[in-house]
């Protein structure tokens, strides 16, 4: 699909299909390549997914990526694609934006399914030692830049380390495209130093605590939360799914088997017929 006009640069998005609109919003580092497994197994419906802002085939424009930044060019992309009554799939940060803008479009909403995404504010304590020792790095002056913008080593690292299996060198080589030089890079380390962590950036926080707010009364609007075992760099375990089966109105979820944070890249079937299914048995196409 060519890059469609919004604001004042581009988004670039893939679609197939036609029906029910399926929005499949990616996270950091990635881009809409992450669904590309995913995308044959979930059956009928107007499938769209998007590159966010700074991010894949999708413009660079000069601003400061942070998450208002990407709500805000994804809400252009909506309204110039006209999208209405959608079901949304989110990973990472693609599954925050989901639950922001289902929080800000209730009636434009038929349900929102999410995987390995931030849910909730979260404290210091936790992360594991090992993921606080990477957001303390990124966060660090110098220390993030030198590791995200000169070496490249957050792409490379998500999809080598982030993952069971390390994907292909074909793979691997699209998801370093989009960012050849330092300042192609800048939206991946912005993403990198938003982790809500102790009350910081305390904007974005206030912002979950609003879509959280809508997500534990949204009882009309159906969720899905897939979750995985096996591997460290996880981000939802077994506490933070039982804090979502506690606070999300209407929430299925379903264990899709061992993965690693990206998962749409080791349990890319199981994925497809989790979301296939709980969109059949809800009638949401």
């Amino acid at each position: 699909m060519p890059a469609l006009r919004v604001l004042d640069s581009t988004l670039h998005h893939e679609e197939t299909g036609s029906g029910t609109a399926f929005v499949l919003l990616h996270g950091n580092p990635g881009s809409s390549h992450v669904w590309r497994n995913v995308l044959p197994g979930i059956g009928p419906g107007r499938l769209l997914t998007p590159d966010l802002i700074g991010m894949g085939r999708s413009g660079k424009p000069d601003i400061a990526y942070r998450f208002d930044d990407h709500a805000r060019y994804l809400d252009a992309w909506f309204d110039a694609l006209r999208l209405d009554r959608v079901v949304l799939v989110g990973h990472d940060w693609g599954g925050a934006l989901a639950f922001d803008w289902a929080a800000r479009h209730p009636d434009r909403v038929l349900g929102v399914a999410f995987l390995e995404s931030i849910v909730k504010p979260m404290a210091w304590e936790e992360l594991s030692p090992q993921a606080r020792k990477r957001s303390e790095t990124l966060r660090t002056p110098g220390r993030g830049e030198e590791l995200v913008l000169d070496q490249d080593l957050l792409v490379r690292q998500a999809f080598t380390g982030g993952v069971l299996t390390p994907v292909g060198e074909a793979d691997l080589a699209a998801y370093l495209a989009p960012y050849p030089t330092r300042e192609s890079r800048r939206p991946l380390l912005a993403w990198a130093r938003q982790m809500p962590l102790g009350g910081d950036p305390a904007e974005l926080v206030a912002r979950i605590d609003a879509y959280d707010a809508w997500l534990a009364k949204s009882e009309d609007v159906p969720k899905l939360l897939m979750t995985f075992d096996g591997s460290a760099t996880l981000l939802i375990g077994p506490e933070t799914a039982q804090w979502c089966a506690s606070h999300m109105a209407s929430l299925e979820t379903v264990h899709c088997g061992p993965a690693g944070h990206h998962a749409p890249e080791d349990r890319p079937a199981e994925i497809a017929a989790a979301i296939s299914a709980w969109a059949d048995r809800q009638g949401l196409r």
